[in-house]
């Protein structure tokens, strides 16, 4: 836990603390990592290229964030005195065999960038440039940027931003060349001036431009969908309202005003003896709302941060850091929640409940990524995590995540109240279910329950996917937020909605099937999934898939938890309203 709380204390003074200069003071610039522009998971060390590196490379300490993001920052070559100048400067010469100049064509044909990093800001171009025309003869060349200038701008004796041009001298042609060849690496840098404060220098990275932006339509489409939503959710309290009073009205009549009626009852108040009848596999049932009542508090934790402005926005791994993070130390909620609902339920096996619910998530998490971790080290990318950064995760998993469900799972325990406080009794004897047509059946009611909700977020979905897996940069958390309101909402009435067709077919088996029903949203993303991956990005190759396609199902799986923990609960709330609110006989 003391090395939880370092993690967090120095990952906010990492941006916090503002750096000072003095004229002429050495600034320090990092290299940090290349890749293809179109693969953003696909990262290699800088130095793996063949360019110019100190005899001794020197790392820099980096936080977990910085790690899980793919950073490897070392001390670069290149020397930078606070506001001095300079025209023109050599860096090294290397001299290049036909095998380093092979790596350098295929990694420009492959249009890999650069990443630096000065002051905490990323300097971000491109290592060389391909030149394609003509049709007959078509001509294909390959040039590397050999000379680098860089453009800082400084307020007062702090660095604001800083970017690289490559265009003041022309590029080394590495078409038809005599090996071994060597070259000469040079460099120039100008300060400039500026007005812009420090605090917001961060809005001057994101415009930087080497990124694309979020798209003009945004807005408009998220106003539409909130529309939309609001009117199915309108329509769904509506008519399930003037439902629900026509079946109290005529369920509840005195004994005189049914003399003249059928006296046989049908619909969900005949199997009031079955109703609250506990599903089959209830601790494994129970771990499942568990988790996800785990990352139902997670997710809204996250937003909530995100809108507070705590996360390094030009960075997807100060997020990843802070969800690390907040996943141990909310993992006492999933013992807690798991071990008290299984404990009313009448369970007694509650050991095998608490790690059931604490390997739930953490198992399969587990499995993706030994797969993408082992692929990304056999490629010898970045992406794959050094084993001190394994071991601390491990730990924090082992020595807080476990733990505190554990302590969670005890006072869950320990706090049940005695009984699932039913408005109705169970029979002994189940009631025999009569046979639907197909329209009800439950393959129907997942189709209907996934895909609402999945509408609800379709439009948000393609920002997520161009932040998470493009270069997007997303910043509008606020409407996130709503969005993300909007999906449980629409879990929430299109459960309650299903659960009550399901009960006035006289099928009492709503609890998986309030769960399956709305959890299935995760076949509707993942599918959305396997459209973005093929149509909508760049992305190719064995490791890029691998990464892509294992963390989304992780991605779609918490869906499932979530969504389908959020439909219990409020078919829960729907199923003892209507029956407390029912005459007896």
């Amino acid at each position: 836990m003391a090395t939880t709380l370092v993690l967090v204390t120095s990952a906010l003074l990492a941006f916090t603390l503002a750096a000072q200069y003095k004229d002429g003071e050495k600034v320090l610039m990092y290299v940090n990592k290349v890749g293809p522009y179109f693969n953003p998971h696909e990262t290699y060390h800088y130095y793996q290229l063949p360019v110019c590196r100190p005899a001794k490379i020197e790392h820099k300490s980096l936080t977990l964030g910085e790690v899980l993001d793919g950073d490897r920052m070392a001390v670069s070559m290149y020397e930078l005195d606070f506001k001095t100048n300079v025209e023109k400067k050599s860096l090294c010469k290397v001299s290049f065999s036909e095998t380093d100049l092979q790596l350098l064509r295929d990694a420009i044909e492959d249009l890999y960038y650069f990443e630096f990093v000065v002051d905490e800001i990323p300097i971000r171009g491109f290592i060389g440039h391909l030149e394609e025309g003509g049709f007959l003869p078509h001509t294909h060349k390959i040039y590397l940027w050999a000379h680098l200038h860089f453009n800082i701008e400084y307020n007062g004796n702090q660095i604001i931003f800083a970017n690289v041009s490559t265009k003041e001298q022309p590029p080394v042609s590495l078409d038809n060349i005599n090996v071994p060849v060597e070259v000469a690496f040079t460099y120039s840098v100008k300060w400039h001036e500026t007005n812009l404060k420090y605090e917001e220098r961060m809005k001057r990275v994101r415009d930087s431009g080497f990124f694309p932006k979020t798209l003009e339509i945004h807005w408009l489409s998220i106003i539409n969908s909130m529309v939309l939503v609001f009117l199915l959710i309108g329509f769904v309290v509506i008519i399930l309202t003037r439902i629900l009073k026509s079946d109290f009205a005529r369920y509840n009549m005195d004994e005189e005003e049914t003399e003249d009626m059928d006296q046989d009852d049908n619909g969900w108040k005949i199997i009031h003896t079955d109703v609250f009848r506990f599903p089959a596999y209830k601790s494994l049932f129970c771990a499942i709302l568990g988790v996800g009542s785990q990352f139902l508090a997670l997710a809204t934790g996250i937003l909530l941060m995100a809108m507070m402005g705590m996360f390094n926005v030009h960075r997807h791994g100060s997020i990843n850091s802070a969800a690390v993070i907040l996943y141990a130390f909310t993992s006492c909620i999933s013992g807690y929640v798991a071990a008290n609902i299984y404990r009313r339920m009448g369970g007694d096996n509650w050991v095998w409940n608490i790690n059931l619910a604490s390997t739930l998530f953490a198992a399969p998490f587990f499995l993706v990524w030994c797969v993408v971790n082992s692929v990304a080290w056999g490629y010898g990318t970045t992406q794959a995590l050094p084993w001190t950064t394994v071991v601390l995760l491990m730990a924090l998993w082992i020595f807080v995540g476990y733990p505190l469900t554990v302590i969670g799972g005890i006072f869950g325990k320990n706090w049940a109240t005695s009984g699932f406080d039913a408005p109705c009794r169970t029979k002994n004897i189940a009631r025999e279910i009569p046979s639907v047509p197909w329209y009800r059946s439950g393959f129907t009611h997942c189709i209907i329950g996934g895909f609402l909700p999945f509408s609800a977020i379709s439009v948000e979905l393609y920002y997520i996917f161009a932040t998470v897996w493009g270069r997007e940069q997303y910043t509008l958390y606020g409407i996130l937020f709503i969005v993300y309101a909007i999906l449980l909402s629409v879990t929430a009435c299109i459960s309650v909605a299903l659960t009550y067709f399901q009960l006035s077919a006289e099928d009492y088996r709503w609890w998986w099937r309030s769960i399956f029903s709305a959890g299935s949203t995760g076949v509707f993303v993942f599918l959305y999934a396997l459209f973005y991956y093929f149509k909508r990005s760049n992305m190719s190759g064995f490791l890029q898939g691998v990464e892509f396609f294992g963390y989304t199902m992780l991605s779609c799986y918490v869906f499932f938890l979530m969504l389908g923990t959020a439909a219990f609960f409020s078919s829960l709330q729907f199923v003892r309203y209507i029956y407390v609110n029912l005459k007896m006989d």
